[in-house]
């Protein structure tokens, strides 16, 4: 996982070109939950900042922090007014406490020894810490399976397993699941943001190089996938891009 979390460098403006940013929808279901006006926020693995945006644009005072520097040149260019830390969300200093503190599609990244501490340490007393994110698929199952068989001489799966093995159609999926075994968080909420993308192919395969597991492959036999992909795909495709959104409050000590 470590050699995945850290290959999204070499692709940033990818990254920034072919990844969506979030709706305003998921800011109304943060701000509410919150009960009340938030204004700081650490971000957890900000990537290019997509969704450091979204809340610094409803003026939240927004730390993102990345381990990467290309990434966060593209954050700095999107977002040139937010505090940037170079930094693993593991080598983050103590100090500076948050009402909120979230990750966007990240927090799968960080190392699970001591993950709730940290994230409760960083919290102030009653803050909100957020996690969302969720996979891209095709709507058409009938081209999620030729795309599917086009893949599999290549690569078997590009999808992330839950990282506590949480079974996908379990009512209550990570990180929600440690979070309601945490004595550090109560008052767990998991909710869906619906979501339905149509892009030409080729913006599709855009998405798929920012996808680490093909960023895994030796890129001779990447270009091979991807041709096999594109050779089976109609000019444009429909896509679900549901966000699971979990949300958690630090309780009080």
């Amino acid at each position: 996982m470590t050699a995945r979390a850290l290959s999204f460098g070499a692709i940033a403006e990818a990254y920034e070109r072919f990844r969506p940013g979030y709706p305003d929808q998921l800011l109304g279901l943060v701000v509410g939950y919150a009960g009340g006006p938030v204004g700081t926020a650490l971000e957890i693995g900000a990537g290019t900042g997509k969704a450091t945006r979204l809340f610094a644009a409803h003026g939240i005072a927004v730390t993102a922090t990345e381990p990467d520097e290309a990434m966060l040149t593209e954050l700095r260019r999107a977002v040139p007014d937010v505090r940037t830390v170079r930094a693993g969300f593991e080598d983050l200093e103590p100090g500076d406490t948050y009402q909120l503190v979230y990750a966007a599609a990240a927090l799968h990244w960080t190392r699970p020894d001591g993950r709730w501490p940290r994230v409760a340490s960083l919290l102030e007393p009653g803050g909100v810490f957020a996690s969302f994110g969720g996979p891209f698929e095709l709507a058409d199952p009938a081209l999620a399976q030729a795309v599917r068989a086009a893949r599999a001489p290549f690569l078997e799966s590009d999808d992330i397993p839950s990282p506590d093995g949480t079974d996908p159609a379990a009512p209550m999926q990570w990180p929600g699941t440690e979070l309601q075994h945490s004595a550090l968080f109560c008052d767990v909420r998991q909710s869906v943001i619906e979501r339905r993308v149509t892009m030409p192919a080729a913006d599709y395969l855009g998405h798929l190089s920012t996808v680490s597991a093909y960023l895994q492959l030796p890129p001779t036999v990447r270009e091979q996938a991807f041709g096999a992909i594109a050779a089976v795909l109609p000019e444009t495709v429909e896509l679900t891009a549901d966000l699971t959104v979990h949300l958690a409050r630090r309780r009080d000590a």
